[in-house]
């Protein structure tokens, strides 16, 4: 191994984990404050803070759908990068059967 090894490793690195290294637009940031001030429930569960949650929730699918034409049945929210990354792997995989994911 040569003395610039790591050195070189590091500068052909490619990031793609845009969230973690990327400001929030701050349009977005102050609609999230003040969302998340007022709408406290979680939109899983079936009390009327959780209905309301769930309602904007909803509201927000059919926005994102309308803007990319397409049905709000495709619209997927995930928890995070690792999440959505393993949905487009394992979907990927399961239609371009036989494979195997360890």
């Amino acid at each position: 191994m040569g003395k610039n090894f790591f050195r070189e490793r590091v500068l052909s690195l490619i990031y793609f984990d845009n969230s973690a290294t990327t400001a929030i637009y701050p349009q977005a940031l102050n609609t999230y404050v003040q969302v998340s001030q007022r709408i406290i429930g979680n939109p899983s569960s079936l009390h009327d803070l959780g209905n309301q949650a769930n309602r904007l929730l909803q509201q927000s699918r059919q926005q994102i759908a309308d803007l990319l034409n397409v049905s709000s049945k495709e619209i997927a929210f995930t928890s995070g990068g690792t999440e959505g990354d393993n949905w487009v792997i394992k979907g990927t995989a399961i239609a371009k059967k036989p494979m195997e994911i360890t």
